[in-house]
């Protein structure tokens, strides 16, 4: 299992999610609202509002909340006009560090993610600096559900994935092309797998190896800018060992 994806799975048994709930509704009705108005309402020709839909639906998000969020983002009321903007900047120890939000308020946003960067000892950086070191890519979580670990292999590559990493909690982490998610999820589905979460996200070419307590440092910085109620998702090149997420799932 990656760092990334032990820690993914150690905060769903922290039970973060559930924890969170309404501030998670809030974030994935942001993305319905900008992917409808982007789009349109129609999942059939709007592969990204569809993929959001898919997300909500994980989530157990209530249906009605789904449906106002899409029919605000396909009318005409401008009141709550949201923006994607995506922010950078580096960590303690120069960790490289993404922020993407949608907001309706872009000097509200930046003044909040400039001060957590500095509370943490980081500093944002200029458009540009820090992105070159990220790759776009889709991210597939699938169930395995005990499968031989072959099979699942020969399934993800028939349905168009570059890579796949099997878990040691009955699931797997596929990698596409950003431009194959919503072809490759849809080839799993029709194979029968199921598909858990669905998204783009960004990738570290390569990542930076701290100490645990340097490390936690920046990993406190990460929680913080996700806690904002602009911030949709935070990205690093910080390499998580073992040692880390184990500190990290005793705290």
């Amino acid at each position: 299992m990656s760092g990334h994806s032990k820690w993914s799975t150690i905060k769903r048994k922290k039970g973060a999610i559930d924890a969170k709930r309404g501030k998670v509704f809030t974030k994935i009705a942001r993305e319905l609202q900008v992917a409808a108005r982007a789009g349109g309402p129609d999942t059939e020709t709007n592969i990204r509002l569809r993929l959001v839909m898919d997300k909500a639906k994980s989530a157990n998000m209530p249906k009605d909340n789904i449906a106002r969020a899409i029919a605000r983002g396909a009318g005409t009321d401008k009141s709550q006009d949201l923006e994607e903007v995506t922010y950078e900047g580096y960590g303690s120890n120069g960790v490289a560090v993404m922020v993407e939000v949608m907001t309706d308020n872009r000097n509200r946003s930046v003044a909040e993610v400039r001060h957590a960067f500095t509370k943490a000892g980081g500093n944002m950086a200029s458009t540009g600096a820090v992105s070159w070191q990220f790759d776009r890519k889709g991210q597939i979580l699938i169930k395995t559900d005990g499968m031989d670990e072959d099979d699942v292999f020969l399934i993800v590559v028939d349905a168009g994935a570059e890579d796949v990493e099997i878990n040691d909690d009955d699931t797997a982490e596929i990698t596409t092309a950003a431009s194959e998610l919503a072809a490759v999820r849809d080839n799993l589905t029709e194979a029968g797998i199921e598909v858990d979460e669905a998204e783009l996200v960004l990738t570290p070419q390569t990542e930076i190896e701290l100490s645990v307590q340097d490390a936690i440092k920046v990993m406190n910085l990460i929680e913080n800018l996700e806690d904002l109620d602009d911030v949709q998702k935070v990205y690093s090149n910080l390499a998580l060992n073992e040692e880390l997420l184990t500190q990290l799932e005793s705290a």
